[in-house]
Formats: C-alpha cells, structure tokens, sequence
C-alpha cells in the first residue's frame, strides 16, 4: 500500500478496500488534526470529531480523486474544512437558538413599553428575515452564509464548492434579486406610506 499514489488509494477505497484508508489515514492524519484544531480554535474534542468526519467522508464517498482536481492535500483539507464549517454552523444554530429563547423569556418581563415595541419590530424583522431565506435553495443559502456570516471571498468558496468563479458570481446574483423581490413584495417595495 504504501508504493501507491493518493489517487491510487482512493480508486480502491471507492471499491470498499479498507488497507487503502488505513493508508490514507496514516499518511494524513496529522495535517487533518492540525488543520482541524484550528478550525476548531484549540478544541481538541472537536478537532477529534472532525478527524473522524473527514475519514468517514473518504471511505462512504463514492466520489473519487482525480489528480486533474489539484494536489490530493488541497482536496482533502477542502473536505476537511467544509466538515468543519459545517459542524461550527450546526453548533452556533443550536446554542442561537438556546440564547434566544432565555432571552426573550429572561427580558420580556422588565421591558418598558418602548423597550417592548422595539423588541417586537425586532423579532418581526427576524420573522422576516427567515422566511426570506425559505425562498432560497440550498446552495444560494449556503452562499449567503459562506460570503456575509463566515467572511469568506468569493474565490474562497469557488475552491471550496468546486466550482468555477464565474458560477458563484451568478448564483450570488440571483441570490440577492430573489431576495430583493421578495422584500420588495413582503414591504411593497420598501416605500413608506404604503
């Protein structure tokens, strides 16, 4: 096994060969973890589960490498990464809406009127905000979160999704004028006195 290239080994895993991931994983486990712990901010934990992620995504893919996609490295640390950006989100969308509820239980009770209309504008305005996001698929809503919460560029997320520049220009385009009407309709076009 160890003779064999990373486009080798991952021929075979796509044919379930289990020594070719025991390879794999020997040569890379190190790199992932590094790179994983810092995705995780020094999480070890976290970091662990990661690992684990990224190898079960090698041996249940059946998406091989090709050495025409770039360095076998740079493919492995891009899955690694979206895993890890992945398990980030899921956790922020779990503690958000923990926070969210102790608070709008926790602050309702001491508010003045004033303080109580603001916080219902606020509440309808992310009322809003989330049924906007139910208009979008699943990869436009991926974008948005990627380019606006996670701060990556746009040739960021071209490499990370696999797709060209060009692509993601488009769908972010299309993203924000299906957003843009359907705020227009939900407002009647954002003019006051309607």
């Amino acid at each position: 096994m160890k003779s064999k290239t990373d486009e080798e080994l991952m021929a075979l895993i796509v044919e379930d060969h289990r020594p070719a991931l025991e390879e794999l994983y020997d040569r890379y486990v190190k790199l992932v973890y590094s790179f994983s712990f810092k995705m995780a901010k020094g999480d070890s934990e976290k970091a662990k589960e990661m690992v684990q992620q990224v190898f079960l995504r090698l041996w249940t893919t059946k998406q091989t490498y090709s050495s025409t996609q770039g360095k076998f490295v740079n493919w492995l640390l891009t899955i690694t990464r979206n895993i890890a950006i992945d398990l980030i989100r899921k956790e922020q969308k779990q503690q958000g809406m923990v926070q969210l509820e102790a608070n709008e239980w926790g602050q309702m009770q001491d508010l003045q009127t004033e303080d109580v209309l603001q916080q219902v504008s606020s509440n309808l305005l992310k009322q809003q905000i989330q049924a906007a996001k139910q208009q979008l698929s699943e990869p436009q809503l991926r974008l948005i979160n990627l380019l606006y919460w996670e701060g990556y560029s746009l040739s960021e997320i071209a490499e990370m999704e696999q797709k060209p520049l060009g692509t993601i220009k488009s769908r972010l385009h299309q993203t924000l004028k299906k957003l843009r009407n359907y705020f227009r309709k939900e407002t009647g076009g954002f003019q006051h006195g309607k």
